[in-house]
């Protein structure tokens, strides 16, 4: 299959059936993974802060400094989700909460280190998002290289793709006008990669973006993906794109519809070409989720709690069993699988 243009990707998206999608998408997918195949885990999110000034109108979960309802986790509360998630059979925590200006970067460093210090490699956890990171070395007076440098020195192997939405500059003056820009963004995910560290890219659609913003995020990793590859680093592990709630913020709207969510999960692996793993979203779309493993994607994760998405509207069903009953039913075998450490660090 020869490499899709961003043209020929438009023309896809606005002509092709789906049945053309999911072929495309299928063969895309083939050349990393069985056809019958899904992967999964058992995670977490844990919101350790929900005080945050970015100020996003796509965030129902936020409150400002000073605000009533604003907390921040103790380390035992930490220590107390993780465990539980452990009983559950689950060893991935990924950490994310905002910008809160009452929290300096060593107060992430110490948590980080305590983590790996109490679990060591039994649970394996995403620290913060891009996002975060942007911010937290901003504050700190640190360049990417440095701030990501002391998160490896605290047990860090991750930093996730959170935080992207989408990655244009127009859509980040609509609705994101105090977070950082996508230059920024790309700047510092280029360094978290250098450092040694893995990370992922995100997506969310569904907000107001137009679909010439959707292809310039994809376009954006893309080509971030061909230059990491290229300058000899592991680059992006997965490609995850989740859907929009709008319920209880302030900019509203509509959910798009599970087909819309399907044909742009086939439309992404069909793209990103040089991205191994494609993911679904059980967070956003719960049980139709897995249909999207018939439009390319590999893998998913099966989340207990996330605050930020729940209070936008989001529902967590805790029954596993069930829901690893639907994509084997649609024919499909899963496989439990565990975060990787990076390459680097193993040696």
């Amino acid at each position: 299959m020869s490499r899709v243009s961003v043209d020929e990707a438009r023309e896809l998206w606005l002509h092709a059936s789906d049945e053309e999608l999911k072929e495309l998408a299928q063969a895309a997918r083939a050349r990393f993974h069985e056809p019958n195949h899904a992967t999964y885990m058992v995670m977490r999110i844990v919101n350790y802060t929900n005080v945050c000034v970015a100020q996003c109108d796509y965030c129902a979960f936020y409150v400002l400094p000073n605000q009533e309802g604003g907390y921040v986790l103790s380390r035992e509360d930490v220590f107390a989700k993780i465990d539980d998630l452990l009983e559950l059979g689950g060893d991935l925590v990924a950490f994310n909460g905002g910008f809160n200006p009452r929290l300096p970067l060593e107060f992430y460093c110490d948590l980080f280190a305590a983590v790996r210090e109490r679990y060591g490699d039994r649970v394996e956890f995403y620290a913060l998002t891009i996002a975060e990171f942007v911010y937290l070395a901003d504050r700190a007076g640190l360049t990417h290289a440095e701030a990501a440098a002391r998160l490896r020195e605290a047990g860090v192997h991750w930093v996730t793709g959170g935080g992207s939405e989408i990655l244009t500059e127009d859509f980040r003056r609509r609705h994101a006008k105090f977070k950082y820009t996508v230059r920024e963004y790309l700047e510092a995910q280029r360094a978290i990669v250098e450092a040694d560290l893995r990370t992922t890219a995100t997506m969310v659609i569904g907000f107001d973006e137009t679909l010439d913003e959707r292809l310039e995020h994809l376009q954006r990793t893309r080509d971030l993906q061909d230059d990491l590859l290229r300058d000899g680093h592991d680059g992006l592990f997965s490609f995850l794109c989740w859907t929009y709630k709008p319920y209880g913020t302030a900019f509203g709207g509509r959910e798009i519809p599970p087909q819309e969510y399907w044909r742009w999960i086939a439309l992404s692996r069909i793209f990103l070409d040089n991205v191994r793993h494609v993911r679904t979203s059980v967070l956003t779309q719960n049980e139709d989720a897995f249909r999207a493993l018939d439009y390319g994607a590999d893998d998913f994760d099966l989340p207990l709690e996330d605050e930020v998405t729940q209070k936008a509207g989001a529902t967590i069903e805790l029954d596993l069993e069930a829901l690893l009953a639907v994509p084997r039913e649609l024919g499909y075998t899963v496989e439990y699988r565990r975060a990787e450490r990076p390459a680097a660090q193993l040696a």
